[in-house]
């Protein structure tokens, strides 16, 4: 089974599909069990937490106090370019050395204070006189790159940042990468809020299992002057990553960013939600082996979602019976299913919604991604 990570540095709805084949377990769906994967609830301003050290800057924000001779810039670029020859299609579907030569590009624009130099001119015997500003050092730079290639450490992490709708998010190891699939949640919420109520802009949405806090921040944007999002995440990394992205778009106003599991931190706002979104873990545990290399470095936490991917799944929907007012929306990202899968867990979903939370929601959808892949399923709250 193989799960793929985008690379795309430029957000797009309709890249590749992540899919992998999910078999459910037909015979054992009234006994699944909810996951909280731990009790521990706290806001990041509470004193009671310890959180980890502050969120690394992007690169790309660092300021440019190194400095390098063109020269010895061009050697590096050289180097790199002969690593990037590499493929790792055929090992595990990665990065092809096309697609890593872009991402060399794309360092390169991120590392310099003036890119264009490295390649407006030939060389000449005169660059070792030029020096340009870089915002790590060269050695770093030759670091970054041998992880990004002999590591197969994810190029988000690599330049601290992933493009996301119009965002630039900040990104870290213990953070999960956002998708640009995961995207069109935003736009989801969007058509609920002008389709259906305009009342979904008052009041409080929820973002479970946030990360790096894309899906929150897209939300907050949406909801303008009026309501607020509460997001929230087990990871104190995560935590961490988000509030910073929080700041750097000035939401802290509209976002409120608390550490704990799944409900546990909106205790005190039940029944009070108008909106509930989350993209949560739904890789079956015995897929985590497979995953492509890049995909592994990333936290195990955000992708494994129990025996048969679904433990977190119905645990959110079972959540959203409980905490959504009537007429509250929900929105939930879900494993694509390869056609040739024993069961759709759409279909499951749907089933477990319509039958065993019988007259809790209504207008239940199941919703595809711009490449045709069914990647959603949305609802609304019943009376």
């Amino acid at each position: 089974m193989l799960i793929k990570l985008n690379f795309s540095r430029t957000s797009s709805l309709s890249s590749s599909p992540i899919i992998f084949s999910l078999l459910l377990l037909h015979n054992n769906n009234n006994k699944t069990k909810k996951l909280l994967r731990s009790s521990s609830c706290c806001s990041i301003s509470s004193s009671s937490c310890s959180p980890p050290p502050p969120p690394q800057t992007p690169l790309f924000l660092r300021p440019p106090i190194f400095s390098a001779t063109l020269s010895d810039l061009r050697t590096w670029r050289h180097w790199a370019q002969t690593l990037a020859s590499s493929t790792f299609l055929h090992l595990d579907n990665g990065p092809t050395s096309d697609l890593l030569l872009r991402e060399l590009n794309w360092l390169i624009q991120d590392a310099l204070l003036n890119p264009q130099t490295l390649s407006a001119q030939p060389p000449t015997v005169h660059d070792h006189r030029i020096s340009l500003s870089l915002r790590a050092d060269l050695e770093h730079l030759y670091l970054l790159w041998k992880q990004r290639i002999q590591d197969r450490r994810p190029f988000q992490y690599v330049v601290g940042c992933e493009h996301w709708r119009d965002l630039v998010l900040s990104v870290q190891e213990g953070v999960l990468i956002p998708r640009p699939e995961t995207e069109l949640i935003v736009d989801l919420v969007g058509d609920a809020i002008l389709n259906n109520n305009q009342g979904l802009k008052e009041g409080f949405w929820a973002d479970l299992g946030t990360g790096s806090g894309a899906i929150a921040i897209g939300i907050a944007r949406i909801l303008g002057n009026s309501g607020s999002v509460i997001a929230t995440d087990l990871s104190p990394v995560a935590v961490q990553v988000a509030s910073f992205n929080v700041q750097r778009f000035n939401l802290q106003d509209k976002i409120e960013i608390k550490q704990g599991s799944w409900f546990e931190p909106l205790k005190e706002l039940e029944g009070e939600l108008v909106g509930l979104v989350s993209n949560p873990p739904y890789i079956p545990s015995e897929h985590i082996s497979g995953l492509q290399a890049e995909v592994a470095h990333e936290p195990r936490l955000a992708l494994d979602g129990g025996r048969n991917g679904t433990s977190d799944l119905l645990h959110l929907c079972h959540g959203a019976v409980s905490m959504l007012k009537p007429h509250g929306f929900f929105a939930f990202e879900v494993p694509p299913i390869l056609q040739f899968a024993i069961a759709s867990l759409f279909k499951f979903l749907l089933e477990y919604m319509e039958i065993k939370l019988k007259g809790s929601f209504y207008d239940l959808n199941i919703v595809s991604d711009f490449a045709g892949i069914q990647r959603f399923v949305t609802g609304f709250r019943a009376r």
